[in-house]
């Protein structure tokens, strides 16, 4: 692999591996190394890809980097969402029910099983279509739906419940 088409496939996939890492992990730190490394061993072994399977490799190989590094450091996974919203009007009473509406959410979605966590972050923050996701995790649109059906319901659930 030549070092323009190495450039080429770093500036056009990496951003894509990164947040998908990230969506898995809740670190953009871990999610930036991860990437990174995914791209170092491409070039490091010097992997011909066909122009057509490239995407699902990089995915594939971050993936396998990801549970290597989770299994390695056995983190518990925690998501922080930077939700800001805007409470220059709201009263203390607002503030904190949206305070606590914020810590339920973000402990009901660190909850979820990772294969939910995932697809529906990767609806939702990355706003990928259902085909989309399937492509990118090797999945049928119908297996994407149900995640996303078992997702919602559960945040729904743990939300009104709390």
């Amino acid at each position: 692999m030549t070092h323009t088409k190495f450039k080429n496939l770093f500036d056009i996939h990496f951003d894509t591996i990164r947040n998908y890492i990230y969506y898995r992990s809740g670190d953009a730190e871990m999610a930036t190394d991860i990437a990174q490394e995914t791209f170092m061993l491409v070039w490091e072994k010097q992997i011909k890809i066909e122009e057509k399977k490239i995407k699902g490799l990089l995915f594939k190989i971050a993936g396998d980097l990801f549970i290597s590094n989770y299994r390695r450091q056995k983190v518990v996974l925690q998501f922080k969402l930077n939700l800001k919203p805007d409470i220059v009007d709201h009263s203390p009473e607002d503030q904190l029910q949206f305070k606590e509406l914020k810590e339920k959410y973000e402990t009901a979605l660190a909850n979820l099983p990772e294969k939910q966590r995932t697809v529906f972050l990767m609806s939702r923050m990355e706003q990928l279509k259902y085909r989309e996701i399937a492509d990118i995790l090797g999945l049928s649109v119908k297996a994407v739906e149900k995640r996303m059906k078992h997702a919602l319901d559960y945040l729904r659930k743990v939300i009104r419940e709390s």
